[in-house]
């Protein structure tokens, strides 16, 4: 479904991540995938994340590909700046 929404919507997205508890490596994936397919419609993806999941993200290295903000609000303003 996120797929369709890079396809068809607008170019910059954002998923808010916030009130997630876990991700493992098939959810990383995915979100990897998500963002490169994003960055092949000139487009991006800004993940909104929280402590649990940041730490999950540092662990293998991705917090700067998968472009974490802190809040839908700076995400937005990302958004608004690209």
């Amino acid at each position: 479904m996120l797929e369709k929404c890079i396809d068809e919507g607008p170019k910059h997205l954002i998923l808010d991540l916030s009130q997630i508890d876990f991700v493992d490596s098939s959810g990383l994936g995915a979100l990897v995938q998500l963002v490169k397919k994003a960055q092949g419609l000139a487009g991006t993806l800004q993940v909104v994340s929280n402590p649990r999941v940041t730490q999950t993200v540092k662990l293998v290295r991705l917090e700067k590909f998968l472009s974490l903000q802190n809040s839908v609000e700076d995400a937005v303003k990302i958004v608004k700046e690209a």
